[in-house]
């Protein structure tokens, strides 16, 4: 899984630079007379090296290449890699900088860009005024010092939201305007009454997220190439949504629909999605990367992509699918220790705790007694069954380790001729793996801890809803 995810992280970094005059930025750097310049893109929250320069005797190392960049921000990353500061690329891609390394924000000036003019402008604007604050901050001893700041801070925020509004009035069409609106948090009006009287608590809620995507262009592809819009993504989809399968598929397709008309936003949104959801460590949210996969990747959307990575990814969804929640598990038919039949579908009890592990997996050695342990305290008096099946060490190593522990009251199973392919059925990359299933063999949960798992078949067996 891991190797997945590293392939849709690489893909996406990879650039997409458009055909046009292409890239020509100049800059100098004072107090360098040596060294490489780097040209850095943002791709979400995360930054890609894409071009560097030397830098000449008069301090000035000139960027270029021959097809325009995507609009976005872009970092001029300092020699040594320590330093840097943002620049906007959009429509102007040939422009200078000079550079006052002594202080990158108030020091850097831009020619020809009236973009970067504007961004550096409103950058100098944050460090003139809120260095006051800053300053006291720092000076402040007590919560009654720091208690005395909040007016000027609040001041600040008025002024800095009022700056933001005039860029967004005044020039519309530009990148700032659009990072701008995507960062505006949207207005919660008082909470009303319900009929008996008491504030409606879930107001806020629903009118914040209703309202989440109101100022924010999905259809930008110039904000994927900011931090502005995963961060907007992440607290979306992980604290807004429900963690519940259907719901959150609902809600990744109208927010891809308004992605459609830019190239550049559907393949990132489409990205962070498939990656959030096939790493999810909530039970049940690969339902959403499976369903994505048969929505997008399957049918060719996915224009980025090679065939070779589409079909890795693909091959990732078609493992997962038979083995989500709610499917019916698939059938094994081994043997146990004894060399007899062990079928998991002959098993009768209302629910049965299907255990795949190694008797040489460290993780193992740990879990599975544990595993034991609830099941003889609780489990077993209340009929659940416990179904273990060996999937690597040898024999006598396996038989060693349920006699050591004492696992007694299992049906301890293996398949030494590989004939069932569970490993394919079951998703068993890792060990330990735990499943559970009700009494007609549907999977109810998976990939669950002790702890979880305990208390999941406790509220199962006392007749609570799962």
């Amino acid at each position: 899984m891991q190797k997945l995810l590293y392939l849709l992280i690489c893909c996406l970094g990879g650039a997409s630079a458009l055909h046009g005059q292409g890239y020509n930025i100049a800059v100098q750097l004072k107090g360098y007379k040596a060294g490489t310049v780097y040209l850095g893109h943002y791709m979400g929250k995360t930054t890609y090296v894409m071009d560097s320069a030397q830098i000449g005797p008069d301090g000035t190392a000139v960027l270029k290449g021959g097809e325009t960049q995507p609009g976005g921000i872009y970092l001029i990353v300092l020699p040594g890699k320590q330093r840097y500061f943002e620049i906007l690329l959009d429509k102007t891609q040939s422009f200078s900088i000079v550079a006052d390394t002594a202080n990158l924000v108030t020091g850097t000036e831009f020619k020809n860009s009236p973009d970067n003019t504007m961004f550096s402008n409103y950058n100098k604007f944050i460090a003139q005024n809120s260095a006051e604050i800053q300053q006291k901050l720092a000076a402040a001893r007590t919560a009654e010092d720091s208690a005395k700041v909040r007016p000027l801070m609040d001041s600040f925020g008025k002024q800095l939201q009022d700056y933001r509004g005039r860029v967004v009035t005044e020039h519309p069409q530009s990148l700032l305007a659009s990072i701008f609106k995507a960062m505006r948090e949207p207005a919660i009006p008082p909470m009303p009454k319900k009929a008996d009287g008491s504030l409606d608590s879930t107001y806020p809620y629903r009118v914040y997220k209703s309202n989440y995507w109101k100022e924010v262009n999905l259809a930008d592809g110039r904000l994927a190439r900011t931090p502005v819009l995963e961060t907007r993504l992440d607290r979306y989809f992980n604290q807004l949504v429900p963690p519940v399968p259907d719901s959150v598929i609902l809600e990744a397709d109208a927010v891809i629909a308004k992605t459609k008309k830019d190239k550049e936003s559907f393949k990132f949104v489409l990205w962070w999605i498939t990656r959030n959801y096939e790493s999810s460590s909530i039970m049940g949210m690969d339902a959403v990367f499976v369903h994505l996969v048969e929505k997008y990747y399957m049918k060719g959307d996915a224009y980025w992509l090679s065939e070779e990575q589409k079909n890795k990814i693909i091959e990732r969804a078609v493992t997962i699918a038979p083995n989500l929640i709610g499917q019916q598990a698939a059938p094994l038919v081994l043997q146990d220790t004894a060399a007899k039949r062990a079928s998991l579908y002959d098993i009768k009890s209302k629910y049965t705790v299907v255990v795949f592990w190694d008797p040489t997996c460290g993780h193992c050695i740990t879990e599975v007694p544990k595993l034991d342990s609830a099941f003889n305290a609780s489990w077993k008096k209340k009929g659940v069954a416990m179904y273990g099946v060996r999937t690597d060490g040898t024999k006598d190593e396996w038989t060693k380790f349920i006699r050591e522990k004492h696992l007694k009251g299992w049906i301890h199973a293996w398949d030494p001729e590989y004939k069932s392919n569970y490993r394919k059925f079951y998703d068993v990359y890792a060990t330990p793996v735990v499943y559970l299933l009700d009494e007609h063999k549907k999977i109810l949960a998976k990939r669950l801890g002790v702890t979880q798992l305990d208390e999941f078949l406790q509220r199962a067996l006392s007749g609570s809803n799962l």
